[in-house]
């Protein structure tokens, strides 16, 4: 077991205690909470909330990506004498996956994405609160409006993701292994630590980041859409309904954020997939496609302009969870250790 499933693990048992006390009072108590400017203890506590995200949603994260690469080669694939009609839907992929690889690989790949998380999450939540607070500032008010939540949203998504490319790249090719030997194709990579130095031979510390402009582009767009929206539908509630700032509001915040990060990411995020799951040659270079806007404008030439939202269902289906289970963690961890509500 990797150390990410086992803080995982612990991050579940303790958090799923805060969230079922929170649901339970209905209301936050108001006790004062003391100001803590601590960066690395946010940075902490929002690793932890993104573990506990991250490992009960990632199911939905494999199925996702597993549907993004559909199409991407023929329709259908031999074994042998046999016949092999990839899966066409989320259900079907998923039930595929456990039949015929097994139930727990539904979690392959889930170390470097709790990885992958630890690094964006942590860094993208620090780094829009301080811009937030100290660099665009609220107005006198306390309001933050919403071109400068926009703002910070990108940015801070961006600069997180920018960060974590390294793990998602890991993740994306240990999610693909199962289909590949489904296949007939021989495994690419072992685990997190073969994967990572597969890549550093083949395209040195370079090819760590290949893939990362649609990577960062995608995190800017998901960022916008969770982030942003979370803060201002959560401050709007606050402002302009009886809503307390208790996990009612939280778990609304999340539900809406999740919906708009989930359909202004998936386009960006098939793109993505694709250019990091491709084979490459021995200078790292993609054997097919030359770059992000090749990979586009090839997927929308022969497949429609609709396969830019290949898995957008369970992309849907998993930010929502991960998105309302992240908030309330989150949140909840905040108020104990005395942190001000985010």
């Amino acid at each position: 077991m990797g150390a990410g499933e086992v803080l995982s693990q612990h991050c579940i048992r303790v958090a799923g205690g805060l969230i079922a006390m929170s649901l339970e009072t209905g209301k936050s108590e108001q006790r004062p909470a003391r100001d803590v400017y601590s960066l690395p203890i946010k940075f902490v506590l929002t690793a932890c909330a993104a573990a506990v995200a991250e490992t009960v949603t990632f199911p939905f994260d494999l199925t996702k990506t597993r549907l993004q690469i559909q199409g991407e080669s023929a329709a259908h694939h031999f074994r042998g004498s046999k016949r092999v009609t990839p899966n066409r839907g989320m259900i079907q992929t998923a039930a595929g996956i456990v039949k015929e690889e097994g139930l727990f690989k539904l979690w392959n790949g889930v170390t470097p994405a709790i990885c992958r998380h630890i690094v964006y999450s942590g860094v993208r939540m620090v780094a829009y609160e301080q811009l937030r607070d100290s660099v665009l500032h609220k107005d006198e008010d306390g309001y933050f409006p919403l071109w400068k939540a926009v703002v910070g949203g990108m940015l801070s998504g961006t600069i997180g993701q920018f960060f974590a490319s390294p793990a998602d790249l890991v993740k994306v090719q240990m999610q693909m292994e199962g289909r590949r030997r489904l296949e007939g194709k021989p495994p690419r990579v072992h685990g997190v630590s073969h994967a990572f130095k597969k890549i550093l031979s083949e395209g040195g510390v370079r090819g760590l980041w290949a893939g990362w402009v649609p990577n960062v582009q995608r995190a800017a767009l998901v960022s916008l859409g969770d982030l942003t929206t979370y803060d201002t539908v959560k401050h709007f509630l606050l402002r302009h309904t009886t809503l307390k700032d208790n996990s009612l509001c939280h778990g609304l915040s999340s539900i809406c954020s999740g919906f708009v990060a989930a359909t202004m990411g998936t386009p960006a995020d098939v793109i993505k997939t694709r250019v990091m799951n491709q084979t490459r040659d021995k200078q790292g270079r993609g054997l097919l496609y030359t770059s992000t806007m090749d990979c586009l404008m090839q997927t929308v030439k022969k497949e429609g302009l609709m396969s830019l939202y290949k898995g957008f269902l369970p992309t849907w289906a998993r930010m929502a969870p991960w998105s309302l289970t992240f908030w309330l963690t989150f949140e909840q961890i905040r108020k104990i250790t005395g942190l001000n509500s985010f």
